[in-house]
């Protein structure tokens, strides 16, 4: 049986890829990216579209959800790559989507009529809020570990 030398680049970078800490600072950092993506077409959309605001958000939050995704499997997940693309999109739809539609809606809501804070700081908020719950979805079921 003949065994191949591994390749030291890329055992290093999938051990740093496996650190859940500094999984968790490319999560925030992808997350970061998607929330300049989703607050500026939340502005786009709201300065050019008329309609409700809160379609806007979900138009927003769509956008981010499919910059994010990309990320996230090329960088913060490429390690657990398990071939099928479509089935990790669907996965990241159904956990990161539902939580992130859900979460901004209610909170953006929330705070706009409640609060009364202006509709892209609502967002921000509603950002962090959802944030930590989406790394642990997208840890343990999105793009979970197959071994």
């Amino acid at each position: 049986m003949s065994t191949l030398p591994m390749n030291p680049a890329l055992t290093a970078s999938a051990t740093k890829a496996a650190n859940p800490i500094l999984r968790y600072w490319r999560f925030n950092l992808v997350g970061a990216m998607g929330m300049l993506v989703q607050l500026a077409a939340l502005a786009a959309i709201n300065r050019f579209v008329p309609g409700h605001y809160l379609y806007a958000t979900a138009a927003a939050i769509e956008l981010a959800l499919l910059h994010n995704f990309v990320w996230h499997q090329h960088y913060t997940w490429s390690d657990r790559r398990d071939g099928s693309a479509l089935t990790q999109l669907l996965r990241f739809h159904l956990s990161n989507g539902l939580v992130s539609l859900l979460g901004n809606l209610g909170l953006v809501r929330l705070l706009v009529h409640g609060a009364h804070l202006p509709v892209l700081g609502a967002n921000v908020i509603a950002i962090i809020c959802c944030s930590v719950l989406n790394f642990t979805l997208g840890h343990t079921w999105a793009f979970a570990d197959k071994t």
